[in-house]
Parts: C-alpha cells; structure tokens; sequence
C-alpha cells in the first residue's frame, strides 16, 4: 500500500479517511505532485529575480487571451448567482452551524488561513461538512446551548490549503502529501454527489496563486478529478483569490486557464500586501506604514480592485469584495463606530461593481446584505456593469511609494502583540482569533510579522522621532510575552514563548521566511505533536 495514515485515528474519522478515499489522493499525489514541485521551484526563482530589482508586467506571451474579447467563463453554477454577502471561518462543529444559519448566501469553510492544520482540525473538518450535508450537525457549548441547522442555509464553498503546505499526517512513497490536495480531494471524493443532491455542487476557494500557470494545474487536477469519479465536466466551480502581487498581472489568464470551473475572482487584503512585502520588501520604494493605515482606498490597493472588477465582468465572472474582519463587541459605542466603517467599506465595494463581499462573523451579515440589497435589489449580481472605462497600468499596480501614513511606535507594538498572540493561538490549535474586537487568522500575522522585518531592514524612522530598531522590536516581545503568559500554567508559558521564537525566526533575522506557517507546522504542529501531547 502506497499511504500510510500517521495521525491518530478519532472518533468517526474512518468515515473520512476510508480506503477508497485515500486511494483518490494517491491517484491525486501521483498524476500531481512533481508538477506542484516545480511551480514551487518557480516561485522562488522569481522572487530572487526581485531580489535583483526586476519587477513584474503583464506578460507579453500571454497578450493574445487579453486581446481576445470572445471568451467568456462558465455561467455561475447553482447556489453562486447570487453571492452578495459571503461569511469565511473555520470549518470547527460550532461556526459550521453558525456560519451556514447567518442569513449569508455562501460560507467559505477555510481551511487555509483561519484553521491551525493540526490533524484534528483537518479529518474533524471534513466530518463535520459531511455531517452538515447530512443535516445531522449539531452542538452543544458548555453553557449548554444548543445549536443546530435551521430551514435556509448558505452554499458551502470550501478553501484548501495553499500549495506550499504538506499535510504530515498522510504520506504517499514516504514523504507528506500536498495539503492542497487532501484538503480538495476528501472533500470532493465524500461530499460532490452530496451537494448535487442538495441541487448545489462542490464549490472552491484556490488560495495564494501566484500565477496563471497554478490555476492551469488546479484546472487539470479538477478534469481529473470528475473523471475519476464520474462527475459531469464543469460539476467544480471554483474562485481564485488575488491575493498575491504575481496573480495580479495575470487575472484575466487565470480566468481563461479556470474558464470552464471557474465561478470569478476575490479581491483579498492582508495577503496581498504581505505578498508585496515579501517580493519587493528590501527596496526603499515599497516601504509601508503602519497596517492599519494602508486601506482599501490607497492608490496601489484602489488599482488592483478596479482591475479585478473589470476583468471580471469583461469576463462574465463574479468579483467578490474584501473581509470585514470587525468582531462585534459589548460596547455600543464601539460597534456603532465600527460598523460605520463597515458600511463604508462595503458601500465602496458595491459602488465599485463588486457583485458580493465577505465578513467575518455573523453578527456583520445584516449590514453588508442591506448595502448590496441597496445597489442590487432584486438582481443576482451587477455582472451587466461592465467598467469598460477602467484602465490600470503596472507602474499604477506597483504604486506602493504613493501609499500616505506613517510608521508609529504604536504600529510597531501591533504588529508585534497581534503576531505573538496570533502565533500562540495558532500553536494551540486556533486559526481564527478574535484580539480587540477584530478577527484575525494567518495572513494577519503574515503582515505583521513582514511589516516588522521590513522596517527593521530599511531602519524605519518613527513618527514620534527615532528609528525601528531590533533593540525597540525585542523590548517589545518581551514586553508583550510577559503580558500573555501572566497567570498562565507551565504548558501554556511555554507554547508563548515558542510563539515568541517564531517571530523572533520570522521577523528578525537577516532574510525574510516565505511564510511562518511552513516551518512552524514542521516543527510545532501536526499530528506528530498531538500523539505527543496525548501520550504525556
């Protein structure tokens, strides 16, 4: 046998991981897993280019599918035409039952940035999509409170983990299988015919590509996949995130590459600038200031939404807006100030063309459905609102030196209490984290902890006068793990203070880590660490 199953075996998981469906991921791991490889050769290889001080154009082999005005994607799929409010959040028994009661069209059950992938949360995942598809979820908090499906639910729409991440507790030939391809592969092997049944399909989020040559292999994974198990072509619908400044350059091929599964394109936010951070981050030019003051609405941000809204609906293609990632507090106050900004937001986007936008928790579904049922009505989705008058050229892309803010020491201290905070949640099996009112998952720490490298790289000065230092940076973490580990048993002090390492690994050395998740998952998570913790 090919597979060994390395995690532990839960609670119902062999209806998760049955032999047939290990055997699809191996066919899955086998027909793909050298290709995934050499696309991720590719990544890198182009970032070193960056390093050299090239920077990135809309491809000139690729000019024909962009002058091309004949082609179009498939038209949206049952449960897609109408996406005006979508809710994201982590595939866990509770959010699965909340999220699809929200009143929202569509949940994005992630397992990408807002699920820490250790081996429970992944298999448990699955079981618990197959249990909602079921309608035999339920859940009961320690309080006592019983949550359960009601009459109307939202489309479920899963997100897989980016290419870059192996999922240990499955190996194929020995070595860990590409956590892409089990996140997609057990959801569509159990749940595809369940959601035809429903009158929906199997619906996916592609995460973090960086080129249109990802979506070509997604695309080629998904004929395969219907054949093998006898799906109609097409059955697969699936949305891309832009959240990279690569895809950026490329939407319109990404579009063509994916046009036959394709259901359009979503405009993220924090991924996208830690992916400008990442590329170009050791040039002056591209320095930013503090994470909060780089909106929706600043001039290189504002050129990718406008382009993301036309090349969509040049191409018969949803857009789908940016998170509201407001967590609704106890303080009127604060929620009547929030949700001002929520309205604004969402009202830009709806402005803009947007045919949908995303939000965070259930309690922001109201707000941003009455701002689209506001320029919508009873239409589906703005897809006739062409934007044929939108133009954007690179350098309008690139345009991060006429970003205005500034770098403060408090921006400083955010980064540093949201990065440490995030990454000791994520170690103890959290991967969406309500910190001052705000949900926050992977890509947060993502900025923060890059924000941070870049600063110190290029001696930032502060507002406030002096300089973004190590020594400033240091006193800090330390300042900042004092105040989580306060009060805490000796375990938990010590995944703190591994946390606190990681930023330390991932923010202040010489070179800047493509993402923390990576070496922090070999080393801290997975199901080697749960067999750990459970034989202790």
């Amino acid at each position: 046998m090919r597979y060994e199953i390395i995690g532990p075996m839960a609670d119902r998981f062999d209806e998760v991981l049955t032999p047939e469906a290990l055997e699809f991921l191996v066919a899955l791991d086998s027909e793909f897993a050298a290709r995934r490889v050499v696309l991720l050769d590719t990544r890198r290889a182009r970032r070193d280019r960056y390093a050299t001080g090239q920077l990135p154009d809309f491809l000139p082999e690729t000019a024909a599918v962009r002058d091309d005005p004949t082609w179009q994607v498939a038209p949206p799929a049952p449960g897609l035409e109408d996406r005006r409010v979508e809710i994201t959040g982590p595939p866990d028994r509770k959010m699965t039952i909340n999220a699809l009661n929200s009143g929202a069209k569509v949940w994005l059950a992630d397992f990408e940035d807002a699920t820490a992938p250790t081996w429970h949360n992944v298999v448990g995942g699955q079981l618990n999509l197959i249990d909602a598809l079921d309608r035999r979820i339920d859940f009961t908090d320690a309080r006592g409170k019983r949550y359960a499906l009601g009459a109307e639910l939202a489309t479920i729409v899963v997100r897989p983990r980016g290419w870059h991440l192996v999922e240990k507790g499955i190996v194929v030939d020995g070595r860990p299988i590409s956590a892409s391809l089990v996140d997609f592969g057990l959801y569509l092997f159990h749940c595809a015919r369940r959601q035809l049944d429903a009158g929906a399909g199997p619906y996916f989020y592609l995460p973090k590509l960086e080129s249109h040559r990802e979506a070509r292999l997604w695309n080629d994974i998904f004929v395969f996949a219907q054949r093998y198990l006898g799906l109609p072509q097409g059955t697969i619908r699936a949305t891309t995130l832009i959240e990279t400044i690569t895809a950026a350059f490329e939407m319109e091929e990404i579009l063509y590459e994916l046009r036959e599964h394709s259901a359009g394109l979503n405009a993220g936010r924090w991924d996208y600038i830690f992916s400008v951070i990442k590329n170009f981050g050791q040039w002056p030019d591209f320095v930013l200031p503090d994470r909060a003051e780089v909106t929706m609405t600043v001039p290189f941000m504002r050129a990718y939404t406008e382009l993301l809204v036309r090349t969509c609906h040049r191409r018969g293609a949803h857009a789908i807006g940016g998170m509201a990632a407001f967590v609704p507090a106890r303080d009127p106050q604060v929620n009547e100030m929030a949700l001002s900004k929520v309205r604004a937001d969402k009202q830009r986007e709806a402005g803009d063309g947007f045919d949908g936008s995303w939000v965070a928790h259930p309690g922001l579904v109201e707000t941003c459905r009455e701002v689209f049922d506001g320029v919508l009505g009873e239409r589906p989705n703005q897809l006739d609102r062409r934007r044929d008058e939108v133009t954007v050229t690179a350098a309008e892309l690139l345009s991060v030196d006429k970003t205005p803010g500034q770098v403060t020491e408090a921006g400083v201290r955010a980064n540093v209490a949201v990065a440490l905070r995030y990454i000791d949640a994520w170690l103890g099996g959290a991967g969406a984290v309500a910190l001052w009112n705000l949900m926050e998952d992977a890509a947060t720490a993502e900025i923060a902890r890059c924000q941070l490298w870049q600063w110190l790289h290029h001696g930032t000065p502060l507002a406030g006068g002096g300089s973004v230092t190590e020594e400033l940076v240091r006193s800090m973490l330390a300042e900042e793990l004092a105040a989580v580990t306060e009060g805490r048993e000796e375990a938990e002090r010590e995944r703190a203070e591994q946390a606190a390492r990681i930023v330390e690994e991932t923010a202040l050395g010489e070179d800047l880590p493509s993402f923390f998740t990576t070496s922090a998952y070999a080393r801290h998570l997975g199901p080697t660490r749960e067999l750990a913790l459970a034989a202790g």
